[in-house]
């Protein structure tokens, strides 16, 4: 089982003993601020040095923050386009995170949910939080075996009302061919969660087919819609101009949202998305 180490950037809210850092308890690890000892009536951990220089005389205490625990959950697109098959099949790539999340959750002490996404919310792809080993295995399996049909991801701008309303670590995971509008609306809906959109790419899909003039059948992942192109410089030259100019927008609309996306291209690497949280 592949294993990631993901943190969170904000200080844990949670009630549940963890490994993320917070600004509650009292007696963890970390230094938070002196208290007098009314406040927080423990001689255990008084504080002499810090006493003697309180210019009120009081006998002051170390508080301590203690790690704790946080939501975590992955919000998924599975429209038809997650369906593509270049490099890898994107729905295994799929698989392969969710099961690597569940199972690096279950290590960290975190809960993990699944939210599931084409035109509406799926329900038959909704698990709620739950704090167990195998939560990934089962979930990596099915959509192993799922072939995607939704015509859009509209869905996904439903997502939050599956959420708790506790701030939450949630793992964004599509392709990300779908609309700026409705993006934006995802992104706002999920605004009170720290939130990681997973770009879910493949070399093959960002390309046209081999560099030559002639015609070329053209399928559009998400409608079914099929044409013929004329293969011509010129298109080409298009091509990659419109594909740089969607590129800017979507980091353009991350940034506004104070998001920093996770880009995987050909497959997932556990690796890389561990490097992702520490740089």
């Amino acid at each position: 089982m592949r294993e990631f180490v993901y943190r969170s950037a904000q200080p844990a809210l949670g009630h549940f003993p963890g490994h993320h850092r917070s600004r509650l308890g009292d007696s963890g690890q970390e230094f938070r601020s002196h208290v007098p000892l009314q406040d927080a009536p423990d001689a255990r951990r008084l504080d002499l040095l810090a006493s003697l220089r309180d210019p009120l005389g009081q006998w002051l205490v170390r508080l301590a923050s203690e790690r704790k625990a946080i939501p975590v959950y992955a919000v998924a697109d599975l429209s038809a386009s997650m369906g593509y098959v270049g490099e890898r099949r994107r729905m295994d790539v799929l698989a392969d995170f969710t099961e690597a999340l569940a199972w690096s959750a279950w290590r960290t002490g975190d809960a993990f949910g699944f939210v599931g996404c084409d035109d509406a919310v799926r329900k038959d792809w909704f698990m709620p939080l739950v704090r167990s080993r195998g939560a990934g295995v089962g979930l990596a399996r099915r959509l192993r075996a799922f072939d995607p049909q939704g015509r859009s991801a509209v869905g996904l701008t439903d997502a939050h009302r599956m959420l708790r309303r506790q701030r939450s670590m949630v793992f964004l995971l599509s392709d990300f061919h779908l609309p700026i509008d409705d993006l934006d609306r995802v992104l706002r809906s999920l605004s009170q969660h720290e939130v990681v959109p997973v770009l879910l790419w493949d070399r093959a899909e960002l390309e046209l087919p081999a560099a030559r003039t002639g015609l070329a059948p053209l399928t559009d992942a998400e409608t079914g819609r099929r044409r013929l192109l004329w293969l011509r410089p010129a298109l080409r030259a298009r091509w990659a101009e419109r594909l740089q100019a969607r590129q800017s927008t979507l980091e353009g609309l991350f940034r506004r949202h104070r998001l920093r996306p996770l880009k995987l291209l050909d497959g997932f690497d556990a690796e890389a998305v561990t490097a992702h949280f520490h740089r």
